[in-house]
């Protein structure tokens, strides 16, 4: 299309008033614009912008041109340096409230394939317009990274430092150019905080910016493995979040501690506790930022506040969730003093909440590192409550987990418990006195009586053993208290009275269930050697026969025999329990 045709069709609006303009112009227009792109003329479609004669038409209609312009961009065919150079000259141009309306539509409507690309073409321009603006910056300000962020959120997070650096999806690159956006308004606020007195434009600015952040905290960086070790993309976007927050003099405690929820609804309060739970994060673990963190909270606080937040994050099924909660746990435990924490701490829900996520990731999760970056968190929680605390805290494990595990290792602790009373200037009633025998009374127990299945309660039986041949060792200590020890003496002959019968039946139950394993492997093989003979596949029977166990025949047996092994050791600790007794 040359210059004398676009300028024939062009002339018909140039005596043409604003106000005059019907749809079917701009749309004319529009189809003017696309027309010269998809004939490859971009540079006369520039000329005609730039045209003096044409400047009424191009303030009043430009905004049109927009949508086909950035789609060029994107394609990144050989007319980009004209379509750029076009779209700067509209934003520089039209009036900026109907750019800032179409480049909002534009984000809108991206396409799925190109949301990176489009992203990062459209933000210097949009940047150019917002900071035209003299009317509600503030909110525009919030529409437009509102609007981006939605499509961010499309955008999957890269995981390893591999998918980081190749940035497939180009999320990095755009909250790059996300950070270049918002850097002006926040020097803009920095400014005005230099003087007494703000506006309330000012204070809707700090606002939006501060929801820029929580929405930036909750995705990507929620969702990002995040080091100081590895200084990704990623991670500098994480450090400008954190430096923005107390540059728009948003107080970090204030955040953290201090944050009213009311008037929300249950999704924003939840939004909000995962946006601050990746707060406490980077500050207490990744330590961004924490030099404009006062140091005049005592560690119980600080641990306090942020259960609320690891109970956010371990009752995710998220990796990077699960990760970043076991570690702000871990950190938040290692300031506190060991055998410290009062027992007033577990009435609090988030005190109750936290051990449960916990015990359930130790006990569901298919991650070991994570199973086992649990686990020493969880001994480095029983470690910092005191003795009453931890009396309490293993009565509700012990009423709770319904996993023989975690049973046998809160067990464990409660011998360690007791050995640690024993030693001079430790002793307490809660695993010496009176208190311990309604303790012990919840441990020496079967949970379905005679009818337990010993080889699934294995690790809490054989704790129990261990906890009882421990006791009757340190007679001397416990005898101290008459009354005491005839009652745990009373507990014991009961349990292992209980228990002898429950492995007597257990005993007899699978061996029969060897036995008849046994038959059937030589009814198998007996099958197998008459169907050679025969000239004929008996497949119905074999595949009827595969239904009745997922394990193969040799794991069943394995089972089998190491359940009869386990019984034989049980009733050997018994035995050696009752000579220690007659001892």
């Amino acid at each position: 299309m040359n210059e004398d045709q676009v300028n024939d069709i062009i002339k018909r609006w140039r005596g043409t008033a604003e106000e005059d303009l019907k749809p079917d112009d701009y749309q004319r227009f529009k189809n003017l614009g696309s027309a010269c792109l998809t004939q490859g003329d971009s540079e006369q479609l520039l000329k005609c912008i730039q045209d003096k004669k044409n400047q009424s038409i191009v303030k009043s209609m430009g905004c049109v041109l927009l949508a086909p312009l950035v789609n060029e961009v994107v394609k990144k065919d050989k007319s980009l340096d004209h379509c750029q150079a076009a779209i700067t000259y509209l934003t520089r141009t039209c009036k900026p409230d109907e750019l800032l309306h179409s480049l909002l539509e534009l984000i809108e409507d991206i396409d799925p394939d190109a949301i990176s690309e489009t992203i990062i073409a459209l933000v210097p321009h949009l940047l150019t317009v917002l900071l035209r603006l003299d009317e509600r910056k503030a909110a525009s300000v919030g529409l437009a990274l509102s609007a981006l962020q939605k499509q961010l959120s499309r955008l999957p997070v890269p995981y390893t430092q591999q998918q980081e650096e190749a940035d497939e999806y180009g999320l990095c690159r755009c909250c790059t150019a996300l950070a270049v956006l918002t850097k002006p308004f926040i020097e803009e606020v920095k400014r005005k905080d230099g003087n007494s007195v703000t506006s309330t434009e000012d204070e809707e600015l700090k606002t939006e910016l501060l929801e820029f952040c929580l929405r930036s905290l909750r995705e990507p960086l929620l969702e990002a493995e995040l080091t100081r070790d590895r200084k990704s993309s990623l991670w500098l976007f994480a450090t400008e979040i954190m430096v923005t927050l107390p540059a728009i003099q948003e107080s970090l405690p204030e955040l953290l501690f201090f944050s009213s929820l009311k008037k929300k609804t249950s999704q924003d309060i939840s939004q909000s506790m995962e946006s601050r739970a990746c707060l406490a994060y980077l500050l207490f673990v990744q330590l961004i930022a924490i030099d404009r963190f006062p140091a005049v909270f005592s560690p119980v606080f600080v641990l306090q506040c942020n259960m609320e937040y690891i109970n956010q994050l371990l009752s995710s099924k998220k990796e990077s969730h699960l990760l970043k909660g076991l570690a702000l746990y871990r950190k938040s435990l290692e300031s506190v003093q060991d055998n410290s924490l009062p027992v007033s701490l577990l009435e609090l829900k988030s005190f109750y909440n936290v051990p449960q996520n916990l015990r359930q990731l130790l006990t569901d999760c298919p991650m070991q590192h994570l199973r086992e970056s649990g686990l020493q968190v969880f001994q480095l929680f029983i470690n910092k409550l005191d003795a009453e605390a931890k009396h309490k805290f293993f009565r509700c494990m012990l009423k709770t987990s319904n996993h023989s595990g975690v049973e046998g290792y809160i067990i464990k602790n409660i011998r360690n418990q007791v050995e640690f009373s024993l030693k001079p200037g430790n002793a307490n009633e809660w695993f010496l006195g009176v208190e311990f025998l309604s303790l012990l009374g919840l441990v020496l127990c079967l949970p379905q009586g005679a009818e337990t299945d010993l080889l699934h309660n294995m690790d809490r039986t054989m704790e129990c053993l261990n906890l009882l041949r421990y006791l009757l060792i340190r007679d001397k200590e416990l005898r101290s208290n008459a009354d005491v020890w005839e009652e745990l003496c009373r507990i014991k002959d009961k349990y292992l009275k209980m228990l002898r019968v429950c492995i007597s039946i257990s005993r007899a139950y699978y061996s029969a269930e060897l036995k008849a394993l046994i038959e059937d492997q030589k009814l198998k093989a007996k099958e197998a050697r008459a169907a050679a003979r025969s000239t004929k596949l008996f497949k119905s029977i074999t595949v009827k026969r595969e239904k009745v166990s997922n394990m193969s025949p040799d794991v069943q047996n394995q089972v089998l025999q190491s359940a009869l092994v386990t019984f034989d050791l049980m009733e050997s600790l018994i035995v050696r329990i009752e000579e220690i007794t007659e001892e």
